[in-house]
Parts: structure tokens; C-alpha cells; sequence
């Protein structure tokens, strides 16, 4: 996924029995489809080149069960692992946070949700029996990935819709070549994580 041609639109399938989306750069061409495998213990996502699925470019595999503070590895089509992407746990009671690492286990990023009280909210109207179904609609987060030192890259932000199936991600600032994999595969991770939210 180099040279990407931005904004990339992230758009899921409700009719699948899987959790998968498709990935879209600004032609409309697509430059990945994701397919989280259902009924696992430690998560397992692949990334293929196409809806096709004729081949598989990266797989997203977490460190271990369920947990609040998992790690999710990046690996290539050899099997290579090149980075991964780590929630923040007790952080991101508020607001999501999350960090990428690079190859050299070294924090590269860092994601942050930009308004807490998108979550907050979303929360509480969730509730609502009827009134609930429709906060897609009303509370819609957005992140930021910022470089160690502070610089914005990208932002994710999900658009209004009914199941939660459309996000659209732009470049903001400059970003490295080298880590566009990296960046792409967490917040994909990310989207699978957070989804269910507004």
C-alpha cells in the first residue's frame, strides 16, 4: 500500500457473516480488502489485494487473548513481522490511544481520539432503546495519528451511517513513505476495535 492516493474511504459489508471491509483510495480503486475471522479467540485479520481474494498481502494477529491492552503484529506475505499496534488500556477509558511501533519495537505513532465526549455520549444515547440505533447519525469520532514528536499525518474519522459502515481518512501532514503499511494497518486494526462506536 505505497503511494497511496488519499482520502482513503473505508467502506464495511453488512451482509457478510464476517466483519470486512473494503478500502478505496481517492480513484476509487481499491488497495485492500480486510476480513476479520469470526469466532476466535485471539484475533486473526487478513488482508487481501482485492475482494477476490487472490492474494493475500499482510495479516494483523494479536499477542494474546481478549484483552484490554493487546498488541496486534503486522506481518507481510512472507510471514515477516514488521510492527504492530498497541492500545493504550487504561487511557483509553476516556478517549482511544493507541501507539504504532516499528519493526525495531520502538514507538513510531500515536493515535488519539480527538473529542472524549463523542464516546461519552455515544454511550448514554446507545442506551436509549429505539432512539439508541440512531447515534451513528449524531456522534461520529475522529483520531489522529500524530509523529512522536507531535506532528498530525493523518486523521480517520467515521461519517454518519446507520451500521457504522463508512470511514474516511485524510492526510494532514507529511508522512513518511516507509511507514504508510504501518499506518494503514493500525488504523485498519483500529476500525475493527472501534467500530461499534457511534
Amino acid at each position: 500500500m505505497q503511494n497511496i492516493n488519499y482520502p482513503v474511504r473505508f467502506l464495511f459489508h453488512v451482509g457478510t457473516l464476517s466483519n470486512d471491509f473494503t478500502a478505496f483510495d481517492a480513484t476509487g480503486q481499491t488497495i485492500a480488502y480486510v476480513r476479520q475471522k469470526m469466532f476466535k479467540l485471539k484475533e486473526d485479520i487478513i488482508i487481501y489485494d482485492s475482494q477476490e481474494k487472490t492474494q493475500i498481502n499482510y495479516r494483523i494477529k494479536a499477542d494474546r487473548w481478549l484483552d484490554f491492552s493487546a498488541a496486534y503484529t503486522f506481518y507481510d506475505e512472507t510471514g515477516q513481522d514488521f510492527g504492530k499496534i498497541v492500545r493504550k488500556g487504561w487511557r483509553s477509558i476516556w478517549k482511544a490511544s493507541y501507539e504504532i511501533i516499528d519493526q525495531y519495537q520502538m514507538p513510531q505513532y500515536n493515535i488519539r481520539e480527538e473529542n472524549g465526549w463523542v464516546k461519552v455520549m455515544d454511550g448514554l444515547f446507545g442506551e436509549i432503546p429505539v432512539l439508541g440505533i440512531f447515534t451513528g447519525y449524531v456522534f461520529n469520532p475522529s483520531y489522529l495519528v500524530n509523529t512522536m514528536d507531535g506532528r498530525p499525518v493523518v486523521r480517520l474519522k467515521k461519517l454518519p451511517s446507520l451500521f457504522g459502515r463508512k470511514f474516511i481518512l485524510d492526510l494532514v501532514g507529511d508522512l513518511d513513505t516507509d511507514d504508510d503499511d504501518r499506518v494503514m494497518l493500525g488504523l485498519m486494526m483500529l476500525i475493527l476495535l472501534e467500530r461499534r462506536r457511534g
